[in-house]
């Protein structure tokens, strides 16, 4: 199965590396292909002491990395910690997030040769994989090196278990050079292990997204915003018409309420641009908002957030967070960065890839609505503002009270770095 897997890995890569290589912009070129082939150079430190290497694929698992990286670094000062994603974005984000002294690259080829090489070249002391990030050369010839092979935060949501049991003979095999999972649930715990992991590999130890860094300042453009707020995160295909239609159904009754408007994805930021520009409303990018303005006065309708990982500081300037990628599509984002704030939070029926959300539901922490009641929920939390900010309370107290998986994590990390 290695061999068939490997064959299929390098046909895909072979059709996909011109396209992919070209995609990026031309100052990045040389580094992502230098990168994706293992031809890393300058990773071990003058001491010579063996990296950490911690792999997050994009944006969700990089922000989830941060304080992991922050605590692994406070543990383990003289080690060198090497961060690797998959997405340009989560290139982006770990470049400006990751505590002073990372290496961020990226993830090189899964195919044995290219892994063998930068193994060689690495030779990490531990690799980390940041929720479930199964590539089988890796992990397998990892195992192999004698590199313990532990996944943190480990997550598997119900869509990937069904994918994954189709093969899963070849799973067993993979999971079986896995040293120990980390898993955020009793319910994920439970699929990696009917995938074939070993029972007494497996443990809960709570979700890394409970441990979002420390609050950062609001920025002073977001900060200055007059009005009610609403800050709708992560939205994805077709949510941005959705809230613009709810937006406008509330100004009659509150005209100065504001939208901020936050894509998930750098690409699509235009086509909300455009969303907005046919609904009439006056709006401004993010982009266009100079920093040095004292204070910032809002004239406009909307502001279309067009920047990499200010998001979650901009949550803090909200009264009302509506959670993207749970209207019109599946799967849901992080409810908990406006919970870290506060905020009164409302999702729609499509949060199965956080799970949790029931807690806050059951204890009145968020409200799940259906697509077309956004506006009315909307328009109730903005006449009841104590509804909302008890809401938000509960939800402030619920992230607290489940902090810490990180902390668990690295302890227990201890007994398998020599």
């Amino acid at each position: 199965m290695y061999y068939i897997y490997s064959l299929l890995y390098s046909l895909a890569a072979c059709i996909l590396l011109i396209p992919q290589y070209l995609k990026r912009p031309a100052g990045l070129r040389g580094r992502w292909l230098r990168e994706k082939f293992g031809l890393v150079s300058g990773l071990a430190d003058a001491g010579g002491k063996r990296p950490f290497w911690i792999h997050a694929v994009s944006v969700g698992e990089v922000t989830a990395a941060i304080p992991f990286l922050e605590k692994m670094q406070d543990a383990y000062p003289e080690r060198p910690l090497v961060l690797s994603t998959m997405t340009d974005t989560g290139q982006k984000l770990a470049l400006a997030k990751v505590p002073e002294g990372v290496r961020v690259i990226y993830m090189p080829f899964d195919s044995v040769c290219v892994m063998r090489r930068f193994l060689d070249r690495l030779a990490p002391a531990l690799f980390v994989v940041v929720e479930t990030e199964i590539w089988p050369n890796v992990i397998r010839l990892a195992h192999d090196k004698g590199i313990p092979v532990i996944m943190v935060n480990g997550r598997i949501s119900w869509r990937s278990f069904r994918g994954y049991r189709r093969i899963r003979g070849f799973m067993k095999k993979v999971l079986g050079s896995v040293t120990l999972f980390l898993m955020q649930t009793a319910d994920d715990a439970e699929r990696i292990r009917l995938l074939g992991a070993a029972a007494d590999k497996v443990f809960v130890s709570g979700s890394f997204k409970f441990d979002i860094p420390d609050l950062r300042e609001i920025p002073s453009w977001a900060s200055g915003i007059e009005g009610p707020v609403i800050v709708a995160g992560s939205t994805h295909a077709g949510e941005e018409v959705l809230m613009i239609e709810a937006l406008k159904r509330n100004l009659g009754q509150i005209p100065s309420l504001k939208l901020v408007l936050a894509p998930r994805h750098p690409e699509r930021f235009q086509e909300a641009e455009d969303a907005v520009r046919a609904s009439g409303l006056s709006y401004i990018r993010r982009t266009d908002i100079c920093d040095r303005e004292r204070p910032f006065v809002l004239d406009r309708n909307v502001v279309i957030l067009d920047s990499i990982g200010e998001l979650s500081a901009v949550y803090g300037s909200a009264d009302i967070a509506v959670i993207g990628k749970s209207f019109l599509s599946e799967g849901g984002q992080n409810p908990l960065e406006p919970a870290m704030w506060g905020k009164a939070i409302i999702c729609g029926p499509h949060m199965e890839n956080f799970p949790f959300i029931a807690e806050f539901y059951r204890e009145g922490a968020a409200f799940e609505v259906p697509t077309e009641g956004l506006a009315e929920k909307i328009g109730e939390l903005l006449r009841d503002a104590k509804k909302g900010e008890a809401a938000g309370q509960k939800a402030r107290a619920l992230y607290m009270r489940n902090a810490g998986a990180v902390g668990r994590v690295v302890e227990t990390l201890k007994k398998y770095i020599r």
